[in-house]
């Protein structure tokens, strides 16, 4: 048998000459036995191991093997587990009815050898080879979901390069058009207005590089993760400051209410990436003189950082699909930013190595808090 293991079978008959016969001739063929003389035994013993098979006599005092067989089966844990009555009847209706409480076969009394054994090996083999069925079923669908997920990762990914890129060029495209009308005498406001755009469209080609690198990264595992303890309030002060400008422009509050003592065991790259996107976030759907905070929060081990806006907010329907590869959703900011539509599922991996959440309360036309926690880890 596989790794040397011998199949077990539980044994269930109240006559001791019965269960000699049985334990001799089972034993000398290399299986492990378990012996219970009533039902409830039984029964008690199939809470604490699973046999491989049972061998189960009808005709005992106080629950006969029908009881017995009708409570095993009745049992989503036990259930699969096959049983082969004992009996000295030959009638028909005894056998029918056995089968029809899920026995999968009978051995009359008093026994032969060779068919016991004969009978006792098939139903064995049998469960094993159903039990090695299943596990490869279970492994083909485990590689067809990583398939298909990658698939998903793949689309994904081209139809972010071939809409986002485009979209990035254009306008640099655009500038050139606007630069020879320009250069013949057309309003400097047009060619300004579209020198924001074109400014735009670089802020949001470098940050989809910089996603793209990172996500790359982690799709083909050669992203270094490195936790330690840090200061909280330094990571968050750090990401305000890169996004300081954008918050600037749109005449955006960015408020901290981090304690100086609190502290965090993440890495601090992948930490930075999350706060950024996530403060980057709450800037684009904020429209003017709106106001984003960060606040944490100490919880039963954890570490809980908050960025809440008074933004545009989300519908349920779209929280759904935020971190999702297979979704579709970008909506462009209050001032028309456009996102790459992969920051959030960047921030769902990074966060799921630190086997950490993330989650989201919103409320369209109020506002959206997005919260991550951390577990609190001590170092050594």
């Amino acid at each position: 048998m596989e790794n040397n293991k011998k199949p077990l079978i539980l044994i269930v008959d109240d006559r001791l000459d019965n269960l000699q016969v049985l334990n001799d001739t089972l034993k000398a063929a290399n299986y492990s036995l378990a012996v219970a003389n009533n039902g409830a035994i039984a029964i008690e013993f199939l809470k604490k191991r699973k046999p491989d098979l049972i061998l189960l006599d009808i005709e005992m005092p106080d629950m006969d093997g029908y009881e017995v067989c009708k409570s095993i089966k009745s049992d989503q844990e036990t259930t699969s587990i096959p049983i082969i009555f004992l009996t000295v009847k030959t009638e028909v209706d005894s056998i029918v009815k056995g089968l029809e409480y899920g026995a999968v076969d009978y051995i009359t009394k008093p026994f032969n050898t060779k068919e016991l054994l004969a009978r006792v090996s098939t139903h064995i083999e049998l469960k094993l080879s159903k039990e090695k069925l299943e596990t490869a079923l279970e492994q083909l669908n485990q590689k067809a979901q990583e398939l298909d997920l990658a698939n998903k990762t793949k689309d994904k990914f081209f139809s972010i390069l071939s809409h986002d890129l485009s979209n990035i060029f254009g306008s640099f495209n655009n500038l050139m058009e606007i630069w020879k009308f320009y250069k013949r005498g057309a309003p400097e406001e047009s060619f300004v207005k579209i020198l924001v755009n074109v400014e735009n469209s670089a802020k949001m080609g470098y940050d989809l590089l910089v996603n793209l690198l990172e996500w790359s990264r982690i799709q083909t595992g050669k992203i270094d993760f490195k936790p330690k303890k840090l200061k909280l309030k330094e990571i968050v002060e750090g990401s305000f400051k890169l996004l300081g400008n954008n918050a600037g422009t749109k005449n955006i509050t960015l408020s901290l209410n981090i304690p100086e003592i609190a502290t965090i065991y993440a890495d601090p790259n992948m930490l930075g990436i999350i706060i950024r996107n996530l403060v980057s976030n709450a800037i684009k759907f904020t429209p003017s003189g709106g106001k984003v905070e960060v606040i944490s929060e100490e919880k039963d081990g954890f570490t809980e950082i908050s960025v809440a806006d008074n933004g545009v907010g989300i519908s349920q329907e779209n929280i759904a699909k935020l971190f999702r590869i297979d979704s579709q959703h970008k909506t462009n900011g209050t001032n028309k930013e456009r996102g790459t539509g992969l920051g959030l599922i960047l921030c769902k991996e990074f966060i799921d190595k630190h086997n950490g959440e993330i989650w989201v309360h919103s409320l369209p036309g109020k506002g959206s808090q997005f919260f991550i926690k951390f577990p609190n880890h001590k170092e050594n």
